[in-house]
């Protein structure tokens, strides 16, 4: 199991519908987004996005999932390591609902 360390973390309120980006790494590694979703009530629908510009200049969308419109049973929710190596871009976009705060936290391994 790889040893991970926090390469960025706070809190995101989210606007319906806007794209919130969290952080935009720079540094060579496997990341995984960790955000969590227990403030999620019925109706609620949030989507984590994670990007990596691949061709060295566009972001590409490399991982997405939703989350609800029921409230979840596991309210942790953890991106699959991913790696990046130019730079990335870790998103939350909450699409319907009442906008919610949201503590997240990058690990880099």
């Amino acid at each position: 199991m790889p040893t991970f360390t926090v390469e960025a973390s706070g809190t995101q309120t989210a606007t319906i519908g806007t794209e919130h980006t969290l952080s935009t790494p720079t540094n060579n590694g496997a990341y995984e987004l960790n955000v969590d979703g227990n403030a999620l009530v019925l109706g609620d629908i949030l989507e984590l996005r994670i990007y990596d510009k691949i061709d060295g200049t566009n972001y590409r969308q490399i991982w997405k999932a939703s989350y609800g419109p029921v409230p979840p049973i596991c309210p942790g929710k953890a991106s699959p390591p991913k790696p990046i190596t130019v730079q990335g871009k870790f998103t939350l976009k909450q699409i319907a609902g009442t906008g919610r705060a949201f503590p997240w936290e990058l690990r880099r391994a």
